[in-house]
């Protein structure tokens, strides 16, 4: 009789278990098996592709110091990792609901009724209990797929931390290589502006010699007037770009760790290998994501198709009570109680089974956004090999039309000293090796940022969520 309690508290523990959840099928990846090939894009070998980090692509050592730094301070990423820690919390309260509540209770009174009639007198008691406070038998894994559906949110939380991490590195690369590429245009920009100079002086003694017309010198004072424009553009944007790598780097940044021209960074920021087949996306922590939310939503079918079966709830208690303190704890004073109850709602107008219709929706969303994550990620990373299939020749053809530009400027400028062109032609040779050479700039720029586009598509870095807490 004794052991009855504890038998009646722990035989519901065997009887959970059954889940009404359906079983999560994933879908094959609706994408080729294979990147696109062809003129504009790279031919990939068949090879395994390897697990990519970013110290493999980003081999400055400048660079690695700053996503370091980012990864410590970055604010973004603060605010992911403590919504990370919430959602594990999160876990841990609906696992709590699954196993009975345990309390313990203890009084005591004293009642003294004045001494005079039948009901007078002194009288105390006392009482001491423990036990199952509230325990709901789970037999239809409501509890179950509850936690089972935190869990999975839980992971797809972590999913986008990782999701944050990789597009903090991604646009540090990209902030760093701007960096480099401004100061570049800045250089060309302040060259432009001193040859432009020198050209107004001469043009003014031609002029005042009687040699040109006035109308050289205005041309030579618009081209000048131009270089000194895009000089403050580009200070401004110079001034733009720290302000950027240090928003995402989350503190001041030693300008040591600054590039000083495109030149050093193109060599810093590597290609991916080559090997890729279009599975690795599956690893993209956005597709992650969508995969663990479509499992949470399959788990929130079961929550609801159980709350069409009726809630068993147990309470079990044991404890002590007697009249007087030194004997609480006597052999007579044990006492024990069990109890359970179960509801069931007989006619809602259809509210529950709507409930279930709801949840078996929201999986066909959740379902419909991880094949279109996988969709995104395949066009995202073939869009970035179709612009590296070409790059190259974009890169060579733009070396080749700056250093035509310039030889063409050189000879057009010695033509109009020795009297044979107009200094309108001067002028349009200089405009367009102007034009020439920031063009080269920003070719080279798209070169760095295909490869940095590429890194982020892959869902490269292999550690990306090893910094979370």
């Amino acid at each position: 009789m004794k052991r009855a309690p504890f038998l009646m508290i722990a035989a519901p523990l065997m009887l959970a278990g059954c889940s009404l959840a359906p079983k999560t099928a994933l879908p094959p990846p609706p994408v080729p098996q294979g990147w696109p090939v062809g003129d504009a894009y790279l031919i990939e070998s068949e090879a395994a592709l390897p697990i990519l980090s970013y110290k493999q692509l980003f081999t400055d050592a400048r660079l690695q110091s700053l996503v370091e730094q980012a990864l410590a301070n970055n604010r973004d990423l603060r605010t992911a990792y403590a919504n990370l820690a919430a959602a594990r919390a999160q876990v841990r309260v609906s696992r709590a609901a699954q196993f009975p509540a345990i309390g313990v209770s203890a009084s005591g009174d004293y009642a003294d009724r004045g001494g005079t009639g039948g009901s007078g007198g002194a009288g105390s008691s006392f009482a001491l209990q423990g036990g199952v406070t509230a325990f709901e038998l789970d037999l239809f894994g409501r509890l179950a797929n509850a936690n089972a559906a935190d869990r999975d949110r839980a992971l797809a939380t972590e999913a986008a931390s990782r999701t944050v991490r990789l597009s903090l590195i991604a646009d540090l690369a990209n902030a760093w290589a701007a960096y480099g590429a401004d100061r570049d245009l800045l250089a060309i920009a302040q060259e432009t502006a001193t040859n432009a100079r020198e050209n107004v002086r001469l043009t003014k003694a031609r002029l005042d010699g009687g040699v040109a017309p006035r109308t050289d010198l205005r041309q030579a004072e618009q081209i000048l007037a131009t270089a000194e424009d895009a000089i403050a553009q580009q200070q401004t944007a110079i001034a733009q770009d720290e302000n950027l790598i240090r928003l995402l780097v989350g503190g001041d940044v030693d300008p040591a760790l600054l590039p000083g021209s495109l030149a050093e960074v193109t060599p810093a920021i590597a290609a991916p290998p080559a090997g890729m087949q279009s599975e690795i996306l599956l690893r993209r922590p956005d597709v992650i994501q969508a995969e663990y939310l479509l499992r949470a939503a399959n788990a929130d079918i079961g929550v609801a198709r159980a709350r069409l079966f009726p809630t068993i709830s147990l309470t079990g208690l044991l404890g002590f009570a007697s009249d007087a303190l030194s004997s609480l704890f006597d052999k007579g004073s044990f006492t024990w109680s069990a109890g359970g109850d179960a509801s069931a709602s007989i006619f809602d107008f259809g509210g529950r089974r709507a409930g279930v219709a709801v949840s078996e929706a929201q999986r066909d969303a959740a379902l419909a956004s991880y094949e279109g994550a996988i969709q995104t990620a395949f066009r995202e990373v073939a869009d970035a090999l179709a612009v590296q299939g070409t790059i190259a020749e974009r890169v060579r053809a733009a070396a080749a039309n700056t250093e035509a530009a310039a030889d063409t400027a050189r000879l057009s400028d010695a033509r109009y000293k020795g009297g044979v062109d107009s200094f309108l032609a001067s002028l349009d040779a200089q405009r367009s090796l102007y034009a020439a050479r920031r063009s080269e700039i920003a070719t080279g720029l798209l070169l760095v940022q295909t490869r940095i586009a590429l890194f982020r598509a892959l869902g490269g870095d292999s550690s990306a969520g090893s910094a979370a807490p």
